[in-house]
């Protein structure tokens, strides 16, 4: 039998509390961040600020696009400038759960089995093209997501602080994958897409990788593991009007009444709307949120929450075009901040 031992994984296992950051602090930083993390992710600036946003949100991130666009290259990158662990794993048909978690092996010396922490025990862990795995192997991830730990031969091991997975999908490619099931898609705060860049952009590419004369690239940390429990622990301080929630709380209603949709998105939305609101409230230097908060990232936030319905699907009516429907027709509060 193999014993492990929770606090011997990573000493900040045990959830603590970490001062919060003032908010002029906390958006020089954040802007820091982006700056950094821009300076080699080219042309993403808004889908890069609403995965910063996420992450100060506690959350995850799920990038769904075309191969060749960086959305491994801004995972990485926003993990060295946070100053976080980093470790990708490439998802395979034939990954098993224990890969992601780890497993125990058998010490010679010992005569005992010891426990290998798998590449999950990290602070920004990357699941590379995620879809290509089994649903056994995804299940094991989604208990990581959603409680912040693994259980492991019966025993259950809590994760590092902060724990963050970011995952790439490919949307056009479906042999030997598999669809990620609805509860693991809730369970990304935000979905993103970053596109293809316009030609000035994709000049400024070719251009930037000449002048580093290598492929590697490297940025360095803006703030560490424990600046960026603070940087979260401002983002918790950040007021929310009434008028705000409820104003997400009737987007994400109007999302189940949207005649192309089949089953819309749960009151998890609606949440991750106003968490989602408070840290772009942050980066903005401001200490309450505001309509506009939620609007920003209400494409991110609410589309992979989405179900349509068959007859809407083949007619190519997409989630993002419900959210934008449903963004003009609920009316925005004007909403005047009190603190």
């Amino acid at each position: 039998m193999s014993t492990v031992d929770p606090h011997a994984l990573h000493p900040d296992a045990v959830p603590g509390t970490s001062p919060a950051l003032d908010p002029e602090t906390a958006a020089r930083v954040g802007r820091e961040v982006l700056d950094r993390t821009g300076t080699v992710v080219v042309g993403a600036e808004g889908a890069l600020r609403l995965a910063l946003a996420a992450v100060l949100s506690g959350g995850h991130v799920l990038f769904e696009d075309l191969p060749g666009l960086g959305k491994t290259l801004a995972a990485k990158t926003l993990a060295q400038a946070l100053g976080l662990d980093f470790r990708r794993l490439q998802f395979t048909p034939d990954l098993l759960p224990s890969d992601v978690t780890g497993s125990s092996i058998f010490n010679p010396a010992t005569r005992e089995f010891e426990f290998k922490p798998g590449p999950v025990f990290a602070g920004l862990f990357l699941a590379d093209e995620i879809n290509r795995t089994s649903p056994k192997t995804q299940s094991a991830l989604l208990e990581a997501m959603a409680e912040a730990q693994v259980s492991v031969e019966g025993t259950t091991l809590p994760l590092r602080r902060p724990f963050h997975v970011f995952a790439t999908s490919n949307p056009i490619e479906f042999e030997g994958t598999y669809p990620l099931p609805e509860a693991q898609l809730d369970r990304f705060l935000v979905r993103l897409r970053f596109g293809y860049p316009g030609p000035g952009g994709e000049q400024d590419i070719i251009a930037r990788r000449l002048a580093r004369r290598q492929d590697e690239t490297h940025v360095a940390n803006v703030t560490t593991a424990d600046g960026l429990l603070r940087l979260q622990a401002a983002v918790e301080s950040v007021s929310v009007d009434d008028d705000v929630i409820d104003y997400a709380v009737r987007l994400t209603a109007a999302t189940r009444r949207h005649p192309d949709v089949e089953v819309g998105a749960s009151p998890r939305g609606s949440q991750a709307l106003v968490l989602l609101g408070r840290a772009l409230a942050v980066l903005d230097g401001r200490t309450f949120v505001l309509p506009e908060d939620v609007k920003e990232g209400a494409v991110a936030v609410l589309a992979h929450r989405l179900t349509l319905t068959p007859s809407s699907w083949a007619q190519g009516v997409t989630a993002e075009r419900v959210v934008s429907d449903v963004l003009a027709e609920v009316p925005t509060p004007s909403t005047v901040p009190h603190g």
